[in-house]
């Protein structure tokens, strides 16, 4: 099941509140800007920066692609 179109239009990184990509295959949300996964756990996004995952230079370079190959596009507009 996926999210809610209405709550992605609010979702946004608690930290830099910045906008995030919805990767729904692989349940996340991601942070290019700090490189940080949220991940997603029974349809509820789990958006507390403790919880976080940070990736490396092979992860973020794996995402981003995945991203630009499959038109995924940000949460909201800056």
């Amino acid at each position: 099941m996926s999210l809610d179109p209405m709550l992605l239009e609010i979702l946004a990184c608690p930290e830099d509140k910045g906008p995030l990509f919805y990767l729904e295959d692989e349940d996340f949300l991601y942070n290019p800007r700090l490189r940080r996964i949220y991940r997603i756990e029974d349809d509820i996004p789990i958006m507390l920066v403790d919880e976080a995952s940070e990736v490396d230079e092979g992860e973020h370079a794996r995402i981003l692609e995945k991203v630009e190959s499959t038109g995924i596009s940000l949460t909201f507009e800056e």
